[in-house]
């Protein structure tokens, strides 16, 4: 996602037009413009020592939190829980939630100024009881209020019910404000905190409406002087927006093609030449002017797409690009163990603007220190980064990246499981189970059977998948099936209960019907289908101004069927592997890729008899048609080159 499209709204000032929220004050979001790209290399990537042990937490405490990152505060902080409101209702209080990211500039701001002010803790200390969560550590609250950006408020009465929600840093007189307000009148929530409700589609597919009003939308809402989608306020790779322009140049669009090559080209300039990795985003509508933080979604993402872009435009800067991220992810975000960090600071010190710092090289930063990461291991960040990283390999034929994507996802299987093929987020989790880890990590076995063809890993992609079903559909009252998938397990009676979340289901819709089409199963093609419904309902789809082209790749896929290649032949033959190397790393984006080693059995889903030939061949199946045996990769490249 995460995620997940969000948008990073971290900075002195918001484009609503650009980002499509409504407030006009400063959040650091972990909702998506991110999320590398190759600029001038000066210093050489250096390892920075691992810690000897991975940090182990449990959804990280706000006490905890508030004193890593912030240092003592006034505040009396707790943790979240529905308990929470039994207690405000005996004391006559309000709740107040504040959703941080350790990694968030404003975040660190608010904590600094606002609530480090005597008179807004007192103020606070009558009227409210205080909640500060972390938002990488619960990505249910995290999912139902990611709009709001980093920090967001809000504020409970002790009945549960939402009386206003904040985007971004408050100071203390509008703060103070606010909360006397609220507090006069604890039954009279803001127009904006009432929820609409949605009546869901019945389609399982966009109307042809909605499709031609998306595209005009994805096609005008692109930036033509400075590359990427959404004109003024901040720029970020929407990876969305570029892989679906991607699949239309694939088709011959050649005004598509422009988008994508001058929208990755200024996207480079968000990579940072020291030490690698991704910052961002960057404000002033242009793309020099970077906020620093680094999450794991924007690594993952972009490094994965770039990886795409390198194989569908046949351009090796895009590859670089990719290894760059993944350089950076191996020298400062894995552990010990193999498995992937959370992010990395903006600030070197919270609450200081960092600019001077990532101007320095290489020396100089590590002789002022090394902006804070986040240590903890989540599943959904780890298999991001898994997913990303088999599209590396795939894209490479390196298996160095390959046996990095195994090792972290291994120390998943082994650390975060849950029984049924689904997974915790951390180490213990408070709330949970979360749609995000499960799905993530479907997703990223999918693509290591993708990447192998070793059926043990679609085996635990079907699991997930089924986990995914048994547990987070979104049921209208008395048990009916309504639309899409809900954010987080629903709990009788739960506060601020899960939602569906648009990138969640645009991610559920693709990853399902792929799933059919590998497995043959009817139950994955309804999961994505439900899904769609959700996409496709009328108020979902009027959601997005800009950011559109995750609903209009999830519809192009589920009407159409993927480019299919079979590679026949042993596992252990080296004739075979060429050919599966050569179909792997193939310049197409929607695609199924099988290696049928017939001492293993059948595939799960043999929709087509594939000839004995007594030597290796590979097969091309598209459009309604299948080609003839390829037996040697350039042969298989040039069917493929064919394939629109």
């Amino acid at each position: 996602m995460t995620n997940r499209s969000k948008t990073f709204l971290c900075a002195l000032s918001i484009s609503v037009m650009a980002v499509g929220v409504s407030s006009a004050s400063q959040p650091c979001s972990a909702a998506k413009p991110s999320r590398t790209a190759t600029t001038k290399q000066s210093d050489a990537v250096t390892t920075i020592p691992s810690e000897a042990a991975t940090a182990k937490s449990s959804n990280s405490s706000a006490k905890a939190t508030e004193k890593a990152a912030h240092g003592p505060s006034l505040v009396r902080w707790n943790d979240w829980s529905d308990d929470i409101f039994a207690r405000a209702k005996k004391e006559g209080k309000l709740v107040l939630l504040d959703l941080e990211a350790v990694w968030c500039h404003w975040c660190h701001v608010m904590d600094e100024k606002t609530y480090a002010d005597p008179s807004v803790a007192k103020l606070m200390d009558k009227n409210i009881i205080a909640v500060k969560v972390d938002q990488d550590s619960r990505p249910d609250l995290s999912n139902k209020y990611e709009k709001y950006g980093w920090p967001a408020t809000i504020i409970f009465n002790s009945d549960g019910k939402e009386l206003a929600k904040r985007s971004g840093y408050m100071d203390s007189d509008e703060f103070k404000k606010l909360v006397k307000q609220l507090a006069a009148n604890p039954d009279k929530p803001e127009p904006e905190a009432i929820d609409a409700k949605v009546t869901y589609s019945s389609n399982n597919v966009l109307t042809a409406e909605q499709r031609k009003d998306l595209n005009f939308k994805h096609v005008d809402g692109y930036d033509g002087e400075f590359g990427g989608w959404g004109i003024g306020g901040h720029k970020f790779l929407d990876w969305n927006s570029v892989e679906y322009s991607l699949q239309l140049a694939k088709e011959g669009d050649k005004d598509a093609l422009e988008r994508v090559k001058k929208t990755l080209e200024a996207h480079h300039k968000l990579l940072d030449p020291v030490f690698g990795g991704v910052y961002q985003y960057s404000t002033n509508g242009d793309w020099d002017h970077p906020h620093f933080e680094k999450i794991m979604e924007t690594q993952a993402e972009c490094l994965r797409l770039y990886s795409v872009a390198g194989m569908v435009l046949k351009d090796q800067k895009y590859i670089d690009s990719a290894k760059a991220i993944d350089s950076y992810l191996k020298n400062f975000m894995t552990s010990p163990e193999g498995a992937f960090y959370t992010s990395q600071d903006a600030d070197l010190k919270p609450g200081q603007h960092s600019a001077e710092y990532f101007a320095l090289n290489d020396k100089e930063r590590r002789a002022k220190g090394i902006p804070r990461i986040d240590k903890h291991v989540y599943a959904r960040e780890n298999g991001w980064a898994i997913n990303a990283i088999a599209h590396l390999y795939m894209a490479t034929g390196d298996s160095e990246y390959l046996k990095e994507a195994q090792k972290a996802a291994q120390w998943i299987i082994a650390n975060r499981s849950i029984d049924g093929g689904g997974f915790r987020h951390d180490e213990t989790d408070k709330g949970g189970p979360y749609l995000g880890d499960t799905l993530s990590m479907g997703r990223a076995f999918l693509s290591l059977y993708m990447a192998t063809g070793d059926q043990q890993w679609l085996k635990r992609s079907s699991q997930a998948a089924d986990f995914i079903s048994q547990h987070f559909e979104n049921k209208e009252a008395g048990g009916k099936l309504s639309a899409g998938f809900l954010t987080a397990e629903a709990k009788p009676n739960a506060i601020a209960a899960p939602e569906p979340l648009l990138e969640e289901n645009q991610s559920i819709c693709r990853f399902a019907n792929l799933l059919s089409q590998y497995t043959g199963e009817a139950k994955y093609k309804a999961m994505s289908e439900s899904a769609m419904r959700y996409l496709s309902t009328p108020e979902i789809v009027a959601k997005r101004r800009i950011l559109v082209a995750g609903t209009l790749i999830a519809d192009h896929e589920m009407a159409h069927s993927p480019a299919h290649i079979t590679v026949v032949g042993k596992k252990s033959d080296p004739q075979a592997k060429e050919l599966f190397l050569a179909a792997i790393g193939s310049p197409l984006i929607y695609r199924r890729i099988d290696w049928l080693d017939k001492s293993e059995g059948n595939l799960p889903n043999l929709d087509v008899e594939f000839p004995d030939l007594g030597k290796a061949a590979a097969f091309l199946c598209a459009g309604n048609r299948c080609s003839s045996p390829a037996y040697q990769p350039e042969d298989l490249v040039k069917l493929v080159d064919r394939v629109k």
